[in-house]
């Protein structure tokens, strides 16, 4: 019974010291921030994609117009 008494007392206070460390802090803003960048390409998908294909019609034209 005293080793499961032990085991907890060392569970619990590990929970609180991961719960006291603001180390992965970073971590947590970068994740947010990709979410919402992957947030709005999925909302202006359309757009990206017209400005995209135009940008390589420009670029395809203008590589036929240098190589002859």
């Amino acid at each position: 019974m005293e080793k499961i008494k032990i085991t907890a007392k060392k569970f619990w206070n590990g929970v609180n010291t991961f719960m006291q460390d603001e180390s992965g802090m970073g971590t947590v803003e970068i994740i947010l921030i990709i979410v919402v960048l992957i947030g709005l390409v999925i909302v202006f998908k359309q757009q990206i994609g017209g400005l995209v294909e135009d940008v390589f019609k420009v670029i395809k034209d203008d590589t036929k117009s240098v190589t002859g």
